[in-house]
Formats: structure tokens, C-alpha cells, sequence
């Protein structure tokens, strides 16, 4: 069973990039899902010629670490190599269905562009993004809707055994399953499908309850207030 990645915290992270603790930006994001859970997130600003991921594209090493296993580490590490201003772990946890969390960042000339990301839970390697958001300079409340992509790093197999359980989904997802597959035929970031399941709790090919652990784009909202 995957565990879930040692996460450093915002503050850490904040003293480490050398950022100041005022912020002109609030990000908030809400959890738009039924029965999916966020692992911890990444906020981060960055330079625009810098990117966390790129859809069509070979996930990084990084991203797939996030992806599979929740990890940020990797990530942060780039963020600081590029002086990104970043905020992890803003929900310090899992952000539930429905929930939501708020970021606090300061801007600059440089840090232009937003992006987002964080494992989706339950799955092999899916997670929610936002790649390059370019940061507006007129003060206001911008709205962004965020899709869930797949890594494309691992088989879609749908079964416990291949992703992190945390406490929230361990008494709800079933066991026994055969996995829906073994192979995938696109290895770049791309759209999820969506988690398959079924309903049998104790057998069939997912761990995944049909009723619960599906869904469809978007899977977050965020709102961005410039001041």
C-alpha cells in the first residue's frame, strides 16, 4: 500500500523561499466533489517560463511522485530553485469533499503565473491542477474551475492496494477487486477519466464504490482575489 509523502509545511516553506509574510493575493479553493478527497496542496507563483506540469506532455519525476503518493517534496524543491512563492499544505491535511482552503501570497513583478496541484484521492495517479493561471494586475475577484488530470505514470487499476488510504476512505472502499486494468495507453498528463468502480465491495475488478468515487470535470474552484 502507498503512503502518503512527508509534506513540509507552509511555514517552512515560506521561511525557506525567503518570502515575505504579506500577502496581495488570496486563493481560496473548494473541494467541488463528492466523494474524492485532495491530498495536500501546492500554491505556488512562479516565473512564466517555469512549469509544474504540461498536459500532452511526460510527467515530471516530480509530478509523479505527487501523483501517486501525494508527495510534494520534490516540487517545493523546484519552487525554491526558482524562487517561486509557494504555500504547501494550506488545509494542513486532506481536504474533504465540499471543503475548502485558503492560500496567502505576495506578489511581485516576477511571480506572474499561478499553479496548483495535489493528488486526487482515491486514485492511482490522478490529480487536480492548475498550470500557468497568468496572475491579473487589476485588483478584483478572479473565478477558475480546475479539471483532474492523469499523470499517465500508472495503470488505472482501481485497487487499494496501488494508492494511498488514508482514514477518511479506508472504511468505504472495498477490497478484493481484480483491477480494472494493468496497461494504459497514454503515458502524458492528460485528462482523467474518471474513476470507473463498481458495486461489489468484496470482489468484481475495482476497490472503488461506483456511487461515490466517480466524478466529472471540474473538481475545484478557485477564487483568486488580487487586492
Amino acid at each position: 500500500m502507498k503512503k502518503l509523502s512527508k509534506i513540509v509545511s507552509a511555514s517552512v516553506l515560506a521561511a525557506a523561499s525567503g518570502q515575505a509574510s504579506a500577502a496581495d493575493l488570496t486563493i481560496e479553493i473548494q473541494n467541488l466533489t463528492q466523494g474524492i478527497y485532495f491530498t495536500p496542496l501546492l500554491v505556488a507563483a512562479h516565473v512564466p517560463d517555469a512549469s509544474l506540469f504540461g498536459v500532452g506532455e511526460a510527467a515530471s519525476a516530480e509530478i509523479e511522485a505527487m501523483a501517486e503518493g501525494g508527495a510534494l517534496d520534490g516540487l517545493i524543491t523546484i519552487g525554491t530553485s526558482i524562487n517561486a512563492n509557494a504555500v504547501a499544505n494550506p488545509a494542513g491535511g486532506l481536504l474533504a469533499p465540499s471543503a475548502s482552503t485558503t492560500a496567502m501570497l505576495t506578489n511581485d513583478d516576477t511571480n506572474t503565473v499561478l499553479s496548483i496541484v495535489g493528488m486526487i484521492l482515491p486514485s492511482n495517479d490522478g490529480f487536480v491542477g492548475l498550470d500557468n493561471w497568468t496572475i491579473p494586475t487589476e485588483a478584483g475577484t478572479y473565478t477558475i474551475y480546475l479539471n483532474a488530470y492523469d499523470a499517465g505514470t500508472e495503470a488505472n487499476d482501481e485497487l487499494r492496494t496501488s494508492m494511498p488510504v488514508p482514514p477518511p476512505l479506508d472504511p468505504v472502499l472495498g477490497a478484493g477487486g481484480s483491477g480494472v486494468t494493468t496497461t494504459e495507453t497514454n503515458a502524458t498528463v492528460h485528462i482523467h477519466r474518471g474513476n470507473i468502480g463498481d458495486a461489489d465491495a468484496a470482489a468484481g475488478t475495482s476497490d472503488m464504490v461506483n456511487s461515490v468515487h466517480r466524478w466529472l470535470n471540474p473538481v475545484a474552484k478557485v477564487t483568486v482575489t488580487v487586492n
